[in-house]
C-alpha cells in the first residue's frame, strides 16, 4: 500500500501557526527529496504520524522538533517564528522585526526568510555575506535560483564560471553547481529567490 499517494496536501488557506508549521516540514522534506517512509524512519517514528503532523492534525513535540530540524539540517528556531503582530498577516505578511533567521554572524552568512513560509513553490530570502566570507566547496541542487544585489561585492561561480557581480546586479540558474564569495570590505546584501524552497 502506497501510503504517500493518499496524503492530502496541507490546506494553503489556513494561516494558523499548526497549519504552517505542517506545510513547511512537508516542504522541507520534499526539497530534500525524501518520501514519508524515509522521514519517518530516520525519525524513529511511523508513517502514519508523520503524515498527520504535515496535514496540521498532530502537532510535533520539541524533541520531535529538534529531529526534524537535525534530518533538514535547518536551524530548530525556523519551526518558532510564525508569530505576527495581525492575524490576518499570518502567512501573507512578514515584518523586518519578526523575519526567521537562519545563520550566525561567525559563519559569515546570515540569512533571512523573507516568505512568510515554505508552503509555496518558491521562498525568497535576504542573505547577508560578510566580508571575506565564502562558500568553498561547490554546491549543487535540484533548484532554480535567482538573485539581486542590493549592496556590496559578490562573486558566484555557476557551472564553473565565475562572475564578479556589484550592486544592482543579478543571476538566476537552474540545476547547476556553483559557489560564492565576498571579496569586498563590506558585508554583501542579496535577495536569493529560490524554487521549490529548500530551507
Amino acid at each position: 500500500m502506497n501510503l504517500a499517494a493518499n496524503v492530502e496536501e496541507p490546506d494553503a488557506t489556513d494561516r494558523s501557526p499548526a497549519a504552517m508549521l505542517a506545510r513547511d516540514i512537508r516542504a522541507l522534506r520534499k526539497a530534500r527529496a525524501l518520501t514519508l517512509s524515509q522521514a519517518a524512519g530516520e525519525l524513529g517514528r511511523s508513517v502514519g504520524w508523520l503524515s498527520q503532523v504535515e496535514r496540521g492534525l498532530s502537532l510535533p513535540a520539541h524533541a520531535d522538533l529538534r529531529a526534524l530540524a537535525e534530518l533538514f539540517g535547518v536551524p530548530l528556531s525556523l519551526f518558532f517564528a510564525h508569530d505576527v503582530p495581525r492575524d490576518e498577516e499570518r502567512g501573507v505578511v512578514v515584518r523586518a522585526g519578526r523575519r526567521r533567521v537562519l545563520g550566525t554572524h561567525e559563519s559569515g552568512l546570515v540569512e533571512e526568510l523573507l516568505s512568510p513560509d515554505l508552503g509555496g513553490s518558491f521562498e525568497l530570502i535576504r542573505s547577508e555575506f560578510a566580508p571575506g566570507a565564502a562558500l568553498s566547496v561547490v554546491a549543487q541542487r535540484d533548484t532554480e535560483d535567482a538573485g539581486y544585489v542590493v549592496s556590496g561585492l559578490f562573486d558566484i561561480e555557476i557551472g564553473g564560471v565565475w562572475h564578479s557581480l556589484g550592486e544592482g546586479d543579478s543571476f538566476r540558474f537552474r540545476d547547476r553547481a556553483y559557489r560564492w564569495r565576498n571579496p569586498g570590505s563590506v558585508p554583501a546584501v542579496v535577495i536569493w529567490v529560490v524554487s521549490p524552497p529548500v530551507y
